[in-house]
């Protein structure tokens, strides 16, 4: 797997994430994993290295509260924040282009699984109890016209989800997890069918 961020471009997320508010480093963790749609989160040997290197170089200063050490950044983190602000807008628009395609991906899954629950529900509809849905048969009115209520049952339902979808990757929580239980989710359903 190629890296995610390309060399310096972590340190420049971690300052702009601290530019916003002070952190510890779970949660720079988690802020980071947001951003990617949980197609990529930091571990924490990966973070926590980049702040200590930050702290040294007074970008950034820490404090420990109670368990947890807080990060924030120094007068000198939002200075190089500045100076780099159009590598760092760069940056934003490669998490970005990453989030679309997960989105991507994710609406091409649907969209098979939709295919193929429809054709198994045309097939079903078609085929009289005992009959395999191979087997050459007239469709009777009614099977006709419940399978266009399924069909436009799926096609609202189909709209609803690609909005869901796009509302969750442009917020950045659309994970993995979401789209391996809406892939399960359906295929339980089209095999229930």
């Amino acid at each position: 797997m190629s890296p995610v961020f390309a060399h310096g471009h972590l340190r420049l997320s971690l300052l702009a994430m601290l530019a916003g508010r002070p952190m510890h480093g779970y949660e720079l963790i988690q802020a980071l994993g947001e951003r990617f749609g949980g197609a990529y989160v930091p571990s924490a040997g990966t973070v926590y290295p980049r702040l200590a290197k930050l702290e040294s170089e007074g970008l950034v200063t820490k404090t420990v509260d109670g368990r947890k050490t807080v990060y924030a950044i120094t007068d000198a983190g939002r200075a190089e924040l500045d100076a780099r602000a159009e590598e760092l807008a760069a940056v934003e628009s490669g998490v970005a282009d990453s989030v679309r395609s997960l989105a991507d991906g994710v609406r091409a899954s649907v969209g098979e699984a939709m295919r193929s629950l429809r054709a198994d529900l045309a097939a079903s509809a078609q085929a009289p109890r005992g009959q395999t849905a191979d087997e050459p048969v007239d469709v009777p009115t009614e099977g006709a016209r419940a399978l266009r209520e399924v069909e436009m049952a799926i096609a609202a339902f189909r709209q609803q989800v690609r909005a869901d979808l796009h509302r969750r990757a442009t917020r950045g929580t659309l994970t993995e997890d979401t789209v391996t239980r809406l892939r399960d989710g359906l295929e339980a359903l089209r095999r229930s069918v």
